[in-house]
Formats: C-alpha cells, sequence, structure tokens
C-alpha cells in the first residue's frame, strides 16, 4: 500500500488532508511524491517561518543532536536558558515557561493568570478568563472553552468551567465583563487566525490594557500564530502599542519542531513556583537549539523585508478582480472572494501553489523568507484561478 492508503488504515481520521505527499523541497518551494513543485502559501500553518530544508537551522539542530537530544527538566542545558535570555532581552518579558505547543503555552498563560488572582486576592476569589468570540486558542479541553467558536463546543463537554467570550472590538462589553464578573485575565489575539484572520482595532485594544491595568487583571497576548516575526514584527503586539502582562507562543519559533513558550511580564515573573507547573519535553535543547538560531535571524532589517513583501502580496491581490477584500498583518493575510475559498484553494494547488483557508477566506501564511520570484509567479496563479 501507498502512503495515502496506509493512512487511512493507521492513523486517526482527524485531517481532512489533500491528496499530496509532500517529499522535500527548498525555502517556499515544496516537492511532492511525483516530482511536481509548488510554491508554499502554507509553511505548515505558520511553523516554517524559513522554509523547508534551511541550512543553518538544520546544523544548529544537528549539532546539539551531537551532544544531547533531551535532558530532564531537572537539570540546565544551554539551549533552554539562551533562548529565555533572547525572548526576554527582546521582549522586556522577565521570564520564560517552556511547553511544546500553542495549547501548551495557552494552558500555562491561563494557569498563570489564575494562580496570581489566588496568590493575592484569595482561593477562587476570580476564576474567570474573558476572551473574544471568533477566537481560537487550542484543542485541549480547557483551550477549547477559552475558544469563543460555538463550532468547537460540540462532543467534548464538559469543558473546563470559568471562561467567557465577549465580542471582538466592543468595549463596552469587555468593561461590562470586568465590573461584573470576577476576572483574572482577559486573553486576546491581536489578529484572529482561525476566526478568518481579522486584526483588532489599536483603540480597542490599548483600552482593554488599560482596564486590565486599572482592575488588576492579568492581560494574556496570544501570539502563537502571530509571533516570530509573522507579522512583520517580532510579536504582532508590538504594532499596538501595548506590554501585555503574559504572552504565548509557538509554531514559528521552533522553525519545524515542537516548541511554545510562556513569556511572563514583571507583574507575573514571579507566579509559578516549585512544582506548580511542569513539563518532561519543554525546552528541549535541540528544539530550543533550533529556536535560538530562527530568533537570532529575524532581526530588524530582515523584519522590514516581511513588511515589504506583505506590500506586494496586498497590491497584487487587491488588482484581482473577484477579490472583497484583504486582510491581516504582515505575511499573515486574509483574502476575502467572490468564489468559495476552498475551489480557489483546490484549484490553485493543481496549479503548484499550496494555499490554505481561514472560515469563508482564504488564507496566506508563507515563509518569511518567500522571493520576489516565487510571489510573482503565485499572484499570477491566484489571479488566473480568481478570475477565471
Amino acid at each position: 500500500m501507498d502512503v495515502k492508503a496506509r493512512d487511512a488504515e493507521y492513523i486517526a481520521s482527524t485531517y481532512k488532508r489533500f491528496p499530496v505527499e509532500l517529499v522535500g523541497g527548498q525555502g517556499a518551494e515544496l516537492i511532492d511524491d511525483t516530482g511536481k513543485k509548488y510554491i508554499d502559501l502554507g509553511s505548515g500553518i505558520a511553523v516554517n517561518v524559513f522554509g523547508v530544508n534551511d541550512e543553518e537551522w538544520k546544523n544548529a539542530v544537528i549539532a546539539q543532536l551531537n551532544r544531547i537530544s533531551h535532558a530532564s527538566n531537572l537539570y540546565y542545558t544551554a539551549p533552554q536558558t539562551e533562548l529565555a535570555e533572547i525572548l526576554c532581552t527582546r521582549t522586556g518579558m522577565k521570564r520564560v515557561f517552556f511547553g511544546n505547543s500553542g495549547a501548551e503555552a495557552n494552558e500555562c498563560a491561563i494557569k498563570v493568570a489564575r494562580k496570581y488572582a489566588s496568590d493575592k486576592y484569595g482561593e477562587m476569589s476570580r476564576p474567570m478568563i474573558v476572551t473574544l468570540e471568533n477566537s481560537f486558542h487550542g484543542r485541549t479541553i480547557t483551550t477549547l472553552a477559552a475558544t469563543g467558536q460555538d463550532v468547537f463546543h460540540h462532543s467534548f463537554g464538559p469543558f473546563t468551567a470559568g471562561f467567557m467570550h465577549v465580542p471582538a472590538n466592543d468595549l463596552t462589553a469587555m468593561q461590562e465583563a470586568l465590573e461584573y464578573h470576577p476576572v483574572c485575565g482577559v486573553m486576546l489575539e491581536m489578529v484572529q487566525g482561525e476566526g478568518g484572520v481579522n486584526p483588532l482595532d489599536k483603540e480597542y485594544v490599548q483600552a482593554v490594557a488599560k482596564l486590565c491595568d486599572e482592575r488588576d487583571v492579568i492581560l494574556i497576548v496570544d501570539e502563537v500564530q502571530t509571533g516570530n516575526g509573522r507579522t512583520g514584527t517580532l510579536f504582532a503586539y508590538e504594532q499596538f502599542g501595548i506590554q501585555p502582562d503574559v504572552v504565548s507562543t509557538a509554531k514559528g519559533i521552533g522553525g519545524g519542531l515542537p516548541l511554545g513558550a510562556c513569556l511572563m511580564g514583571e507583574k507575573v515573573q514571579d507566579t509559578l513556583t516549585p512544582s506548580s507547573h511542569g513539563s518532561t519535553f519543554g525546552g528541549n535543547p535541540v528544539a530550543t537549539a533550533g529556536a535560538v538560531n530562527i530568533l537570532s535571524r529575524i532581526d530588524d532589517k530582515f523584519l522590514a523585508e516581511v513588511q515589504r513583501k506583505s506590500e506586494k502580496f496586498v497590491k497584487g491581490l487587491t488588482s484581482i478582480k473577484g477579490v472583497k477584500s484583504v486582510a491581516g498583518m504582515g505575511l499573515m493575510l486574509g483574502v476575502e472572494t467572490e468564489k468559495p475559498a476552498g475551489e480557489i484553494v483546490n484549484e490553485c494547488m493543481k496549479r503548484g501553489v499550496l494555499l490554505l483557508t481561514a472560515k469563508t477566506k482564504v488564507r496566506l501564511l508563507p515563509p518569511l523568507v518567500i522571493t520576489d520570484e516565487q510571489i510573482e509567479q503565485a499572484l499570477s496563479v491566484i489571479k488566473e484561478v480568481i478570475e477565471a
């Protein structure tokens, strides 16, 4: 049997896979088992920020594999410490907890907010976390409870208690939630990725940050998809003029290996204490060595290129007849089209361009190293499909 047949027999049916077996590639170009080449506009859902087969990242990972591949968190390893220092130095945050995924990073953020409130105001005095409608924070039972989309709330109940959802960009709703409920934390995505690539209003975000500060509520920013250069700054919140208390991130930070991080600011830097949280694989030396290499190359010059490439994409997409709107930040874009998004994705795939969807939109999350020539080629295919 081939890979597709064995997959159908042995792997849980949780993914509606495209009929493509990827076997290799370089940068933003992928190759399938037949030798067909594709321009990658998905990057493993915002993971492969430097594309595939990146030599510098591979060398960093291999060098660490030749030292030690894993050690428990009962011992020190240099890559984990170095990565934490980079993250804190570049963000102004104070401490980092490492896990393996975005859901775990968000679980940690939730625990930090609740423990901070418990330590300061008493057990269960402020148990509530407020998130936004249309948000997405993970697939564990708790992060599904935090997710503000009913479509994810079927078949797995009862969910973890202590979450409420308010409309995005509705300051009155947020004010009422904080005034009338025992809230310890507010969790926001600066751009709602799985919810349709919808950026929040800057004024709204700043107002929410002020409310949280006034009420001693922990402000959590979920940067799982938006972080690590994706939006044209290291983290998207930098473009909103705020300083969160907690930042969660994953996906692109590991360069392709599982890694999540929960960054804690000054207010909560000492909230987690010995045995209050933990992870067997969190901060694995191989994954963190790769992440050190990734972050070391996401500098101001690189980020300026992300912004420039974003403008190139937006200009090209908005000129296509049949495109109703383009939203997002940096190289995280959602395209509203007259044709069904799924139809466009399938037709582009046949023509050698791999795209994603988000709700009813076509979603673009290309490797940040995509070239101008690849952008132009991809836009040409997208235009041909949409205008056909």
